[in-house]
């Protein structure tokens, strides 16, 4: 199957672009934002909340800016590393919805919801909506001519510190022609038009860092036998820790000589499984064999300096 051209994809998405044509044209909010808010509700639609998109095309325009303050608001709540207080701050979205939906509730799925929004920043808004971005957003063209190099948009507000850049290409070099070679469609998996909100995930975003109690040596079988008994058998793809390497600030001599990792890196096989560890809490307690095991999101800046094989 060929891949979608960019008519092609406007036509399909055309209630959509409608939408962010009102957010950043008729009520000038700030682009990034409005990608933000398109692309959150791009996830919540993926994630369950069905027709949602549909529902804010119909709404009256002096409600729309209400319903895009509460999606910023959800973007909001997930950039935060502390959860939402309360269940009303979304009140018009679960009104018209007709459905039970609030921010701890998006909050458990935070981890989800990142990846979720990163991916449909990359893979539809950056495209179907690079035309309207054009009329409130300059060129900025390269100093000299490359072959085959494409000139972006550059969005400010990008790259942002949660969800990462997004890569607009300029709508008058990519007018009307394929806009995903085949390479690229792993992004396809149910057809030409279905999305799949996981395809960008990183081994990053879907891994755990798990620590130990100093003088209880825990192996990588007990930590995969501990997950793969609550989490389900394929949910480990691998346990990383240094028990060869004695000069690391990771390891510890036990009682008994034995050479003990305090810490490891717990790679799972998708960030649903990280939201169904941590159940929306930063630190969720675990125990096996009489031996506890804490565990908790793993964040590259901090612990990528660690020693790991």
């Amino acid at each position: 199957m060929s891949p979608p051209t960019l008519d092609q994809l406007h036509t399909y998405h055309a209630q959509e672009r409608v939408i962010f044509s009102k957010l950043v044209l008729q009520f000038s909010r700030s682009p990034s934002e409005s990608l933000l808010v398109m692309a959150t509700w791009f996830w919540l639609e993926n994630f369950g909340f069905e027709d949602i998109l549909a529902i804010i095309f119909a709404l009256p325009d002096r409600i729309m800016p209400s319903f895009a303050n509460e999606a910023v608001s959800c973007f909001r709540c997930i950039e935060s590393s502390d959860p939402p207080n309360g269940f009303d701050q979304i009140p018009l979205t679960s009104q018209y919805l007709q459905n039970h939906i609030s921010l701890p509730m998006i909050y458990k799925h935070r981890y989800t919801a990142i990846a979720g929004i990163k991916t449909f920043l990359n893979t539809i808004c950056s495209r179907i909506f690079s035309d309207i971005l054009a009329q409130v957003i300059p060129y900025s063209s390269p100093p000299y001519f490359v072959p085959r190099f494409h000139p972006s948009l550059i969005i400010p507000g990008f790259p942002h510190p949660t969800f990462g850049n997004i890569n607009v290409m300029r709508p008058d070099l990519v007018d009307g022609v394929n806009t995903f070679n085949n390479n690229n469609l792993f992004l396809f998996p149910k057809g030409l038009w279905e999305w799949n909100d996981h395809s960008m995930e990183s081994e990053n975003d879907r891994t755990m860092f798990i620590t130990f109690s100093r003088g209880f040596h825990v192996s990588q079988a007990e930590v995969k036998e501990l997950f793969t008994n609550i989490f389900g058998e394929k949910c480990v793809v691998g346990v990383y820790m240094r028990e060869d390497c004695i000069s690391s600030p990771n390891i510890v001599a036990c009682n008994n000589d034995q050479q003990q990792s305090l810490f490891a890196k717990l790679v799972l096989d998708s960030v649903v499984t990280v939201d169904r560890i941590l159940e929306g809490e930063k630190l969720q307690k675990f125990r096996i064999n009489g031996k506890h095991i804490w565990a908790r999101k793993y964040n590259e800046k901090k612990d990528g300096r660690t020693c790991f094989t």
